[in-house]
């Protein structure tokens, strides 16, 4: 039984949605989620600091329904070609009546600062999260951790193209989308069952050095920022 804040969360929430895939996120405001939702400006910004922070809980409920939907099909597929397309299509299925809400907020991919960009520290969780699907439905390959991660990686930047490519797709039920995903997993499935040969260990080595060095630093949070510019955290004094 859920409580009356997470009801209360859920309406909000609802009514953000609603006004987003309706006027567009940047033409919509707080007040007017507040007012359409019943309730007063402040109440509102009690459950969600932002529109930002709306975006961040529609991601979480997305990622939950890819899990789910996800799973479901691969309890039905036992090959990887078949878990992999469940795992693009699932995707599309959870997405399919978003686009332009997606289009509105997949602006902020490019910008490392940006809280909803999808590589940026905000997201790490969620991004973890659908990078695991990925896995999962390279399970039956058997492979070995590090390859397992490389590859589920790769195909996690694979889908975000998918996604980019479906969010300018025109056809009816985005079918041309539909089709580029089974076009694609038919053609790197069986490839991917000699990724646990020996002979692609080194590859895989090269990989992760490649991928760690070119991993960025991690940037201080605004509060070490203000630490060192205040002298706090330094030994004596100036």
């Amino acid at each position: 039984m859920t409580s009356k804040r997470e009801r209360t969360r859920e309406r909000i929430l609802e009514t953000a949605l609603g006004l987003f895939r309706k006027r567009g996120f940047d033409a919509t405001t707080m007040r007017d989620i507040a007012a359409a939702a019943g309730m007063a400006l402040g109440a509102a910004y009690y459950h969600f600091r932002s529109k930002e922070a709306l975006v961040m809980a529609y991601y979480e409920r997305n990622q939950s329904a890819h899990e789910a939907a996800a799973h479901a099909r691969f309890a039905q597929a036992s090959d990887v070609t078949a878990r992999l397309a469940a795992a693009f299509h699932s995707k599309l299925d959870v997405l399919s009546r978003d686009r332009k809400l997606l289009g509105a907020v997949f602006r902020s991919a490019g910008d490392p600062d940006d809280p909803l960009s999808v590589f940026g520290s905000g997201t790490a969780g969620l991004r973890d999260r659908s990078t695991a699907i990925f896995a999962e439905a390279l399970a039956p390959l058997g492979l070995p951790s590090a390859t397992a991660e490389v590859l589920a990686r790769a195909l996690w930047l694979a889908h975000l193209g998918l996604l980019l490519y479906f969010l300018h797709d025109r056809s009816r039920g985005q079918a041309r989308t539909r089709r580029l995903v089974d076009e694609l997993v038919g053609l790197f499935a069986p490839a991917l069952t000699f990724a646990g040969s020996p002979g692609f260990a080194p590859v895989i080595a090269r990989v992760i050095g490649a991928m760690d060095r070119a991993r960025p630093p991690e940037r201080p949070s605004a509060r070490a920022k203000n630490k060192r510019g205040s002298g706090e955290g330094r030994s004596g004094s100036a």
